[in-house]
């Protein structure tokens, strides 16, 4: 199996009970999204940009004039690409519901399934709510807008629909057959069961501008909910396929197709390339055409943050460079250092300055160019006005922003909680990762500059380089294997965060000497690694009572981050306790894309076997998905096979595959235009030239 279907993507029977640590799956028609809620049947945050209905939930079941979910009891739970099936049993009564996004419309539909006595007659009836509008600005908050709206029947359909005072949207729901509207907010109907216990309704949820527009979609899905049921299947099946074929229309590029025996390497990339389609959106209200988002269902919807899009750079290079290209100028066009991403509804900057853009930015545009043989573009002149310049000379900026950063110190100064880990009060200012990310993109700039025939201009930003190494091994603990961060007035805080342990490990290993490479991976297994998971910050830590967010605290960790340490294990000379790691991490990959942040063993049980996925409710405000999942890809490709592409195009490879699949395979490395078949051995095979 090379090529995954939606089926193949399953996740695990997800069991929880009502308000469990649980972080209900999300969905998506690459329009827009939706989540199912806590019960059998409820749905929650359905939002098709540019119309939303903020975190509303709506479809809340009763059983005979009874809320579902007061009956306690488990929902069962399986989570694929194109629905959500959700399986319980009340009162002898087996219930199970299948959740999708219709393909081509601002629509849910909800196909309900019923077993029990048969002659048995069911009161079956939904709690509806509705907050749809329509923002006259951005999405500037985690949250999409919402506004109070009434309901009212929908002539000839057992329906409401919602609408509020600025009439600027309408939300259309309620039964696909028949049945009635009782008081204000409630549709019923009774099903009997047939000779074989078994009864089926359905229910359609449409958000658009125009009573006629919602009419007309929910028209079209209620007339064969099953029909639209199986249109996502397809349709999912279709983007995953794309994504492995170049001559594909899905994607302007495509990845390599693994072929293994090896589950483990297997479930891993396929759950890096599943987490960044996830978030393609293909919506017509994108002033930039195609995008990626970086949360979904829940928080931040139509935001891209450069730094988690930079996380998965490898992976949008590859499979999506057009877009990628796109975004890149899009942000050259903006102003870096005064916020942390942009909004697609009117592509305006977002949030304040995240310390990461210099790097991310310099890391967008060696992926780009090195896997999309583009070199022109670095010659491309891109920005507004008096900042107008080739795109080389920007990354050039980008790798020297530093010096600006500096006060009385040779290192940078990234600034405060909010510009860096937002829940880690200790990882501020002169921080070791970024610091050593400098020296990286230093070395890049040098690598253009080289390229531009500017010996000169690469001698020296080298010797900068170097220079800045040395000064970045001064925050170094010795006989600890974690760093400091130098605050303003030179006292150095001991901060044993993961991020450190990372960007110093995947950008100056060879600045570091065999004791500490040793040490830090020492630290690593002793503080940091569990068995299905990592914790972003040792509970050793004096920050670690801080904070119970565990994106990037001692109770879990951003699903970058395990990915990113398994590259820095490999870069550190220790592969070998990456790939002891992997088989556990692959037991993770088992709830649907990666989340916002996984809870560490400890902290939390895990969820059938895998570090469970960390909930959005306070203290964790942890969304379902999130897109920095191409980090895997990152992983599998430049950890395990030791793939290095260089700004020439040229390709090598150093894999690590013996003890998990000596026979492993990449096919269809696309690299400018050619493409590459590259072996357990390292052999590198030419294949055909593409086309274009």
């Amino acid at each position: 199996m090379t090529i995954p279907r939606s089926a193949d993507l399953a996740s695990d029977v997800l069991t929880h009970s009502y308000d469990d640590m649980f972080n209900p799956p999300g969905l998506t028609n690459f329009l827009g999204t939706a989540q199912v809620d806590l019960d059998v049947f409820a749905i929650r945050s359905v939002n098709f940009p540019p119309y939303s209905h903020g975190d509303t939930i709506t479809g809340q079941l009763y059983l005979d004039g009874r809320l579902a979910r007061s009956y306690g009891g488990e929902v069962e739970v399986v989570w694929r690409p194109d629905h959500v099936v959700r399986s319980t049993t009340i009162d002898g009564l087996s219930l199970r519901s299948t959740t999708a996004c219709a393909p081509g419309r601002p629509a849910v539909v909800i196909q309900l399934d019923l077993e029990g006595l048969p002659g048995r007659e069911v009161r079956i009836g939904f709690a509806l709510a509705s907050t749809a509008t329509r923002s006259p600005s951005g999405w500037l908050r985690p949250e999409p807008p919402s506004e109070p709206n009434t309901l009212t029947a929908s002539d000839g359909r057992v329906a409401l629909l919602g609408t509020g005072e600025s009439g600027s949207a309408v939300s259309l729901q309620g039964f696909a057959g028949q049945g009635e509207i009782r008081g204000q907010s409630m549709v019923e109907t009774t099903v009997t069961l047939d000779e074989a216990g078994r009864g089926r309704l359905e229910y359609v949820h449409v958000l658009a501008e125009t009573v006629e527009e919602c009419g007309e979609h929910y028209d079209a899905c209620a007339t064969d909910v099953p029909a639209v049921l199986t249109a996502a299947e397809q349709h999912w099946d279709k983007a995953l396929a794309d994504a492995f074929d170049p001559a594909g229309d899905g994607f302007s590029g495509a990845l390599p197709i693994l072929e293994t025996s090896s589950d483990v390497l297997r479930k891993l990339y396929w759950w890096g390339v599943l987490g960044v389609i996830w978030f393609r959106r293909d919506n017509p209200a994108s002033v930039i055409g195609r995008t990626y988002d970086t949360l979904m269902p829940r928080y931040w919807q139509t935001t891209t943050f450069i730094w988690d899009y930079s996380l998965s750079s490898l992976t949008h290079a590859l499979l999506d460079p057009v877009p990628m290209r796109k975004h890149i100028e899009h942000w050259i066009d903006l102003d870096t250092h005064a916020h942390f991403g942009t909004e697609w509804l009117t592509g305006g900057p977002v949030g304040y300055w995240y310390s990461v853009n210099d790097f991310a930015m310099t890391r967008l545009v060696r992926d780009y160019v090195r896997f999309s043989g583009d070199g022109e573009f670095l010659a491309t002149p891109v920005g507004q006005d008096a900042v107008r310049k080739p795109v080389g000379e920007h990354l050039h900026d980008w790798a020297t922003a530093w010096r600006g950063l500096r006060k009385d110190h040779a290192l940078a100064d990234y600034g405060g909680i909010d510009n860096l880990m937002e829940c880690v009060s200790s990882y501020i200012h002169e921080v070791a990762s970024f610091n050593a990310a400098n020296v990286w993109c230093l070395r890049v700039a040098a690598e253009l500059a080289d390229r531009d025939g500017d010996t000169d201009r690469a001698e020296l930003l080298r010797k900068e380089a170097t220079e800045q190494a040395g000064h970045v091994n001064e925050l170094y603990i010795e006989g600890a294997g974690f760093w400091h961060a130098r605050q303003p007035d030179g006292t150095l805080l001991p901060v044993r965060h993961c991020y450190d342990f990372n960007l110093v490990g995947t950008t100056m290993a060879d600045d570091l000497s065999e004791t500490q490479r040793a040490e830090m991976v020492e630290f690593f297994q002793r503080e940091l690694q569990t068995p299905t998971w990592m914790r972003a910050l040792s509970p050793y830590d004096a920050d670690a009572a801080f904070s119970l967010r565990p994106d990037h605290q001692w109770n879990g960790a951003y699903p970058a981050w395990p990915a990113d340490a398994g590259r820095a294990l490999f870069a550190l000379g220790r592969g070998d306790v990456a790939l002891d790691w992997l088989p556990g991490l692959a037991k993770t990959a088992n709830q649907g894309p990666c989340g916002q942040a996984h809870f560490v063993e400890e902290a939390v049980p895990a969820m059938a076997g895998g570090a469970r996925k960390s909930p959005p409710q306070f203290p964790y405000l942890i969304d379902w998905s999130c897109s920095s999942s191409g980090s895997w890809v990152s992983l599998i490709l430049e950890g395990v096979f030791g793939l290095e592409i260089g700004l020439d195009g040229s390709v090598s490879a150093n894999p690590q595959l013996a003890t998990l699949d000596p026979d492993a395979r990449l096919r269809g490395l696309r690299v400018g235009g050619t493409t590459y078949d590259v072996t357990a051995a390292g052999a590198i095979e030419v294949g055909v030239t593409a086309a274009g």
